[in-house]
């Protein structure tokens, strides 16, 4: 597998769909964010909104009712379902009201099911917060998604509910987990991954240890977010270096998750052979490569950002270099018109 960064955006470009005539609405990818609370509104857009501008034909945002509400305000881009529920919401049961597990299965779950039927990818945690039946209802998200066979990114909260139930992800192997150095050291000491002195210092350390991580998995990509990404999937490793900009603004790693499922999403597209090409990436090349675009595009995206508004930084200035971002990495000449 290649190694450099050259090489890599080269191989990348392998799987990017072209825009032809011939295809139609959703073809490029059709992605949901499961996420959006009370407190936390504005991750779950960023991840929507960076998935389109990078280049996914439809966005799917599946909220709590009341963050759909302001959701619904930020941009009429975004399609956003009031769909899921939070503790405060849920009225506790009697003999004349439901149980939890009738409601989940009578009034919330059968509407996520049915755009979930139309997806190629869920990203699961922005803005999700760590309320008990939020929770409950992004468990089913990723039970279901793993039943369609639909790839996986989990991110932020969605982190804490596998850092509480490891085994609703491990062995699947068409998802990626997201987590900075905090979720990556909770998640290694959930599932017994020693970590080294030295980490994340040490490149060398911090790889192998992303690597065990992975491993201990069993299935899922690890892209551990740093001053270097590393990204592993028990037997392969990736380490993406390229300068990002100097401010740690909170909602970088919302373009991070909501591009990386415009690469899965092209990966389906590939595999699918809605265009012709010659079918030379495997699936784990294809798992790696799209976990590598998303860290190349968003650091990118924080350097542009940063070089622009400096200290003054926002979450929403990396949005406005996604495009940029995609034509100084991926552009293709031969699709441009």
């Amino acid at each position: 597998m290649a190694t450099t960064s050259r090489e890599l955006l080269g191989e990348i470009k392998k799987f990017v769909p072209p825009l032809l005539e011939k295809f139609h609405k959703g073809q490029a990818g059709r992605i949901a964010v499961v996420g959006g609370s009370e407190d936390y509104t504005g991750a779950p857009y960023f991840a929507a909104l960076a998935a389109t501008l990078l280049g996914a034909d439809m966005a799917h945002i599946i909220c709590e009712r009341t963050a759909a509400q302001v959701i619904k305000t930020y941009s009429p881009n975004m399609m956003v379902h009031p769909y899921m529920r939070d503790s405060n919401s849920v009225v506790p049961a009697t003999t004349t009201t439901p149980s939890i597990d009738a409601l989940l299965n009578d009034e919330i779950l059968p509407p996520i099911y049915s755009i979930m039927s139309r997806l190629h990818v869920v990203v699961v945690g922005p803005g999700l917060g760590r309320d008990k039946v939020m929770l409950e209802i992004a468990t089913k998200v990723i039970e279901r998604a793993k039943e369609l066979g639909l790839h996986i990114v989990i991110d932020a909260d969605g982190l804490f509910l596998v850092q509480q139930t490891p085994d609703v992800i491990r062995g699947y192997t068409k998802a990626v987990l997201t987590p900075n150095i905090v979720e990556f050291k909770r998640l290694c000491n959930t599932l017994g991954v020693e970590i080294p002195e030295g980490f994340p210092e040490d490149a060398s350390i911090a790889k192998r240890t992303c690597h065990a991580l992975a491993k201990a998995f069993g299935g899922p990509v690890v892209l551990a977010k740093g001053r270097v990404d590393y990204i592993s999937d028990g037997k392969f490793e990736f380490a993406c270096d390229m300068p990002g900009g100097k401010k740690r603004v909170g909602g970088q790693g919302d373009t991070l998750s909501g591009t990386l499922s415009t690469f899965l999403a092209w990966k389906h597209a590939y595999q699918s052979r809605i265009w012709d090409h010659d079918v030379s990436l495997d699936e784990s090349s294809l798992m790696m490569l799209s976990a590598y675009g998303a860290a190349a595009i968003t650091r990118y995206c924080s350097r542009a950002a940063y070089g622009k508004y400096g200290r003054a930084m926002l979450a929403s200035n990396l949005s406005e270099m996604v495009g940029d971002a995609y034509s100084a990495l991926l552009e293709d000449e031969r699709y441009r018109i």
